[in-house]
């Protein structure tokens, strides 16, 4: 998402001047389905949200596994993965400014290098804490991707186009959060979880790889100053929109449920009614294709049925999984954990899309706060859910998911009612002009 900058300047102006001819040729030289490198484009982004993923939830399906080895228990382990997201959090609004003088493509690169390397050396922790630390840096490393992939999708990618760019970003993301679970799962129960980990890591090392070799330069980003004044009036900008700040509660919501979730199946699953083995816990993790299909699908979702219209479904197909999940029957949990898939991903990709259209300036910044507002929400989500679990068991959980998923329903209806009173206001501003 383009910043401040002249950059974004130019694409403001493209949406307000159409007719000019320099205009109408820089929207025509960015990049669009079918065209040349838009398939090259996609491709390098879907390989650094399979990286992204697998690195920063590379323990979680192995935390059964590490509190059995360091002798800690389920809310303490949940920490590898709490620090990881957190940190992100945290790092992504300062990586995201840095991305505005050194460009998007430098910084994912170099950012996705520190997590890679940081990955090797995972699996020789010698203790939960130093665990936890390298998790902490890893996960800052990965700060720098996210929110700089969405501004290069921004700058680089024709506006309508831009959902089903985004839409494959994500899908990106739940293919690397797939993998990395079930590659885990498997491996873990063969060599332990450090062997695990560090088969992610060199699997996020090639991804790194080709990433760097795919992605093509880009042609539309300007570099800006590092200016603490300016950037600073742009986040108290943002922050004073209230769509924007409805998208970021959103996101974070959605992922406070996805968090809990994922960090605490493992453990469910480990105990009696299922005592599953750790590689088939890891194979359950096969369920994120659903996601990767529902967040490549939130365009066509936002074209028949509205931003709001698609939210609604998203966290009705949510609420829906959590309550299956209460089963105690294996296919009914499977049947939960998809429908919890699905509506999860389908709602982060339609408001981090909706971040980008609806920020016409500061677009790095806009995004970055939406990335620090989901990361705190995975982390809190992490952090509760294991909580919950040792204090009220599956239930608790289930519990602080519905509670989130009724503040998305919540917000989105506020949402719904506050373009309603506006439209209001704008006819009577029309009649009153007349």
């Amino acid at each position: 998402m383009p910043p401040a900058s002249s950059g974004a300047s130019a694409t403001h102006a493209v949406a307000l001047t159409p007719s000019s001819t320099d205009a109408s040729a820089e929207a025509d030289s960015r990049l669009t389905p079918g065209g040349p490198g838009y398939r090259r484009m996609s491709f390098a982004l879907f390989l650094a949200g399979v990286a992204t993923f697998a690195l920063l939830y590379s323990t979680q399906a192995l935390l059964p596994l590490v509190s059995a080895d360091f002798g800690v228990s389920a809310s303490t382990a949940s920490w590898t993965v709490s620090a990881a997201t957190g940190a992100l959090a945290l790092f992504v609004l300062p990586l995201s400014a840095l991305s505005e003088r050194f460009g998007r493509r430098t910084l994912m690169t170099v950012s996705l290098t520190v997590a890679v390397v940081v990955g090797l050396l995972v699996p020789f922790a010698p203790s939960i804490g130093a665990l936890i630390a390298l998790r902490a840096v890893q996960g800052a490393a990965l700060a720098g991707l996210p929110a700089s992939a969405m501004a290069f999708l921004a700058e680089e990618v024709r506006p309508k186009a831009l959902v089903a760019a985004i839409g494959m970003f994500v899908a990106g993301n739940s293919i690397g959060g797939m993998s990395g679970r079930v590659i885990t799962g498997w491996v873990a129960q063969a060599w332990g979880w450090r062997v695990a980990v560090g088969v992610v890591g060199l699997v996020a090392v090639l991804c790194a790889l080709a990433f760097r070799a795919l992605l093509p330069a880009p042609r539309h980003f300007t570099a800006g100053s590092l200016n603490p004044k300016a950037l600073g009036r742009t986040i108290r900008s943002h922050l004073s929109n209230p769509l924007l700040c409805r998208l970021y509660a959103i996101g974070a919501l959605f992922m406070t449920v996805f968090g809990a979730v994922y960090t605490v199946i493992g453990y469910r699953l480990t105990e009696a009614p299922f005592s599953l083995p750790q590689g088939i816990i890891g194979s359950i993790f096969l369920v994120y294709l659903v996601g990767t299909v529902s967040s490549a699908a939130a365009g066509k979702l936002v074209a028949r049925l509205g931003r709001r219209g698609a939210l609604y479904l998203a966290v009705s197909t949510t609420a829906g999984g959590l309550l299956l999940s209460l089963s105690d029957a294996l296919v009914m949990v499977l049947l939960g954990l998809v429908l919890i898939t699905a509506g999860f991903f389908a709602g982060h990709a339609v408001a981090s899309s909706s971040v980008s259209r609806t920020a016409t300036a500061g677009r790095a910044q806009a995004s970055a706060l939406y990335q620090s507002a989901y990361y705190l929400g995975s982390s809190a989500g992490g952090t509760l859910g294991a909580v919950a679990f040792h204090s009220g068991g599956w239930a608790g959980t289930v519990s602080l998911g519905l509670l989130a998923v009724l503040g998305v329903a919540s917000i989105t209806v506020w949402g719904s009612h506050a373009a309603r009173v506006q439209e209001r206001r704008d006819r009577r501003g029309l009649v009153a002009a007349h």
